[in-house]
């Protein structure tokens, strides 16, 4: 990754004002205090609501996924519908970090998961075609764009997602989707079941050490 996060200094849209979860797929939704001062207790988001916020934008992130991976390569008709919601789910996760890391940042790592997404896509694709040489290229790139979102995550909260952790748990991600992926194109669908269980109790796991260590590094906006 060429370029590090820049935290703002004093942190802007510091103080979390609300925080809203919808059911069935709906955006985290957290309304910042824009004058930069401190409130009061009762204005705070709780850490458990914040940690299952969270989890509920990852999961979503799974689920859509999946639908993604069925609709293309199954040549469903819905696959277009369920990879546009896969991709506002990557807006929905970016605007959940915006008021800690400001609009830029939760910006720049939506627009990293949107090539994750279509990444992903462009490696089922030449899957299903069984051009060889296109899937090692759509490998070898989405591999890469792993590596920079792990990257984005390092610089953003270095103490809490060092690097060295940032990238094995990005790659176990994108490992676990393939087998996914490759159980459903070959017809293995006991393992399609069993890679999907895995990746959503590692999807819940990566959530946990997004929210813990968003919550370790901006302690005074949060309650018990």
């Amino acid at each position: 990754m060429t370029s590090r996060l820049t935290l703002p200094a004093p942190i802007r849209l510091a103080v979390v004002a609300a925080l809203a979860i919808a059911l069935a797929g709906t955006a985290l939704v957290l309304v910042p205090k824009h004058d930069g001062h401190e409130v009061g207790a009762a204005t705070k988001i709780s850490r458990s609501g914040f940690h299952d916020a969270m989890r509920v934008l990852w999961e979503d992130h799974i689920v859509w996924t999946r639908m993604a991976i069925i609709g293309i390569l199954d040549d469903r008709p819905d696959q277009a519908s369920a990879v546009d919601r896969l991709l506002r789910n990557q807006d929905d996760i970016g605007d959940a970090i915006k008021p800690f890391y400001g609009d830029a940042a939760g910006e720049q790592l939506s627009t990293l998961l949107r090539t994750h997404i279509t990444g992903a896509a462009d490696l089922l694709i030449a899957a299903k075609s069984g051009d060889d040489a296109a899937v090692g290229a759509a490998l070898t790139a989405w591999q890469a764009n792993g590596d920079e979102i792990a990257a984005f995550l390092a610089a953003a909260n270095p103490s809490q997602w060092p690097l060295d952790e940032m990238e094995p748990m990005m790659r176990d991600h994108l490992d676990l989707t393939l087998d996914e992926a490759l159980a459903r194109l070959e017809g293995r669908f006991a393992d399609d079941v069993a890679a999907y269980d895995a990746i959503h109790g590692q999807i819940l796991h990566m959530a946990d050490m997004l929210s813990d260590g968003i919550i370790a590094q901006f302690p005074s906006h949060f309650i018990r």
